[in-house]
This record gives C-alpha cells, sequence and structure tokens, in this order.
C-alpha cells in the first residue's frame, strides 16, 4: 500500500530537522559553549607572589607553582600551556610553545600576560618552538584531509563494485587502504611544501602522516564492509568533528562536547602528534599516545576488513543501493 503523500513529506521535514540537530550539535554548538574552565599554567616565582597568583583568574585558570626549570619541562610535556616566570629583578617573562595547542596557547598567554602586567608591568614573551601561521593550521589540516580522503576512496570503491557486480575481496581492501595512505601522504607532504617550505618532509613526519591516514581508511574500510553504504551516515559526520573539537583544547570545551565527543575523536590524537612532531618535539607525551591510538585503529580496521567471512556472492550484495538482493533463476 503506498503511503499518502503527506506522510512523506512529514517524514522529509523530520530528517532534515534531524540533520540540521545533529550538524548544529557537531558544529555551531561546540564553538559557541567555548570558554576557558581550569586552563593550566604554572608559575616560577616567589611563595608569596605565587600564593597571590594562585587566587587569580578564577575557575578560568588552573595554576602550578614550580622552579622555571620545572615549569618548562611541563611546558615541554604539554601539560601546561604557558608559564609566568617572576625571577627578582624588573621584567617578568610569559613563556609559551608553538608546539602545543594555539587555542590553549592564546588563552593562556592573555591570562599570564594579564597577571603579569598587574604585578610588574608589561612582560616580555619567549616562544618555545615557534611556529608560523601554517606550521599551526598543518596539523589539523593534515588530519581532515586524511579522513576525507580515505572516505572518499572507501565509498569509491564500495560504489564501483556496486555498479559492476564484482566483489570486494580482501586485496582490494588492503590494496585501498595502503593506496590511499600512500596518495593522502603526498597530497599533504604537497600541501606543506606549498604553504611554508620551512615545514619538515621528514621520515617521522610522512611515516606519521602515513598511518594516520592507512588507520583513518582501514577503519572506514571495517565499517563499509559490515555496513554497506549505511555506514555514511557514521563516517561522514565524523568529519565535521575535526574542525569544531579536535582543534580545541578540552579546557575550552562545554563538559558535555568534551565528554561525547572530544574524548574519544581520533582527529585529536593524530593532531596534537604530528604538531609535536612538526615543531620537532618528537619526545612529547602525544606522539607515543598518538602511536599507539592509531595502530590499534589500523590494527582493528584490517581486522574487520580482511577477516575471511561471507562468500564473495554475499560480499557484493549488500552495497546495493536500495538494500535488495537480486536473485537469478538458473
Amino acid at each position: 500500500m503506498t503511503r499518502p503523500a503527506g506522510a512523506l513529506a512529514l517524514v522529509a521535514a523530520l530528517a532534515g530537522a534531524l540533520v540540521a540537530v545533529v550538524l548544529g550539535f557537531l558544529t555551531f554548538g561546540a564553538q559557541a559553549t567555548v570558554a576557558p574552565d581550569g586552563v593550566p599554567v604554572a608559575v616560577a616565582a616567589p611563595p608569596e607572589i605565587a600564593q597571590r597568583l594562585a587566587a587569580h583568574g578564577g575557575g578560568q585558570l588552573a595554576w602550578t607553582v614550580a622552579t622555571p626549570a620545572e615549569a618548562r619541562r611541563l611546558l615541554a610535556d604539554k601539560k601546561i600551556y604557558g608559564v609566568l616566570e617572576l625571577a627578582p629583578g624588573p621584567v617578568a617573562t610569559v613563556v609559551t610553545s608553538g608546539a602545543v595547542n594555539p587555542a590553549g596557547t592564546q588563552v593562556a598567554q592573555q591570562a599570564l600576560t594579564g597577571a603579569a602586567t598587574a604585578l610588574a608591568g608589561a612582560p616580555k614573551q619567549e616562544v618555545l618552538h615557534p611556529a608560523g601561521l601554517a606550521a599551526r593550521v598543518a596539523p589539523l589540516a593534515a588530519s581532515a584531509l586524511a579522513w576525507i580522503g580515505a572516505l572518499v576512496a572507501g565509498l569509491a570503491l564500495t560504489q564501483l563494485a556496486q555498479r559492476t557486480g564484482r566483489p570486494i575481496g580482501a586485496g582490494a581492501r588492503l590494496l585501498q587502504v595502503t593506496g590511499a595512505g600512500v596518495l593522502i601522504t603526498a597530497v599533504v607532504a604537497g600541501f606543506f611544501a606549498l604553504w611554508d617550505a620551512t615545514l619538515p618532509l621528514t621520515a617521522d613526519v610522512l611515516g606519521f602522516v602515513f598511518l594516520a591516514a592507512t588507520a583513518f581508511a582501514a577503519l572506514q574500510a571495517g565499517l563499509l564492509r559490515l555496513l554497506g553504504l549505511r555506514a555514511m551516515a557514521l563516517l561522514a559526520p565524523l568529519y565535521l568533528v575535526a574542525p569544531a573539537v579536535a582543534g580545541q583544547v578540552p579546557e575550552l570545551l562545554n563538559p558535555a562536547y568534551r565528554a561525547l565527543l572530544w574524548s574519544w575523536t581520533p582527529f585529536r590524537f593524530s593532531t596534537e602528534g604530528l604538531r609535536s612532531l612538526l615543531q620537532g618535539v618528537p619526545d612529547a607525551p602525544d606522539v607515543t599516545t598518538a602511536l599507539w591510538v592509531l595502530g590499534a585503529l589500523l590494527a582493528a580496521g584490517l581486522l574487520v576488513a580482511l577477516w575471511p567471512g561471507r562468500s564473495a556472492r554475499q560480499e557484493a550484495e549488500p552495497h546495493l543501493a536500495d538494500g535488495v538482493v537480486e536473485v537469478g533463476v538458473h
């Protein structure tokens, strides 16, 4: 029985509203609710001054009192976003790092500059591992390009298999994953060279980009194998998480976004790990964490994508656009 046109129109309207809710949650909502909450910073100062600063900033800042060497070590490990050094003398120093997320760095720099100005006048600004505009943009851009490029590659393979009626075997999936990894790495390297010739295209940087691209491609290939084109309803919206959430630090996000999106998104691991490598800090803890996370995604994705299971005929059938399996008469 055919549904009335009015019912179909209502379903279409509800679908549009649902898409608007998802897009609003994943993009504009995260950006509209950004506010500092417990941004970690450090102060190296005499005890009486450090205690005064610890009460500065309300809940927006989380102060750590340390020696200059300890504070700079915390900054190198990306456990804080800035350091205020108030050594004996007329001028204070605000220390930040180009290897640290620029969103967190900007908030910390403004807050520390204001605190230093109130105590000792305008401070000196010292930047460790200085980063230009391209170096600040490149890590997140590479992660987003790796995800969308791998996604299009996986979708193209699925669509081509559907149109030709050919099954997608393990060899084809493995070739698509590795091929996408190689080509996307080349694309990212080309953009890096175009944006800023000083960006390092070393083996560790390119190897990391290749790992991220193949990990994303393997994860997507596994989901496409399990769900067919229905996986796009999950994979496509995730692309929106990259600029809206992964580019931020958790202390600036609303707690809901911090728990529901930032806590697990793979983009933040690839972005911050690559940032450290580009700024010449390969020993930063986030590089090791990113290698473990991306390696696990790659292994899990390949396991699902390449695990022998259904017959070749069954492998091809779920990719039909309308979900109908053709039955031939023999």
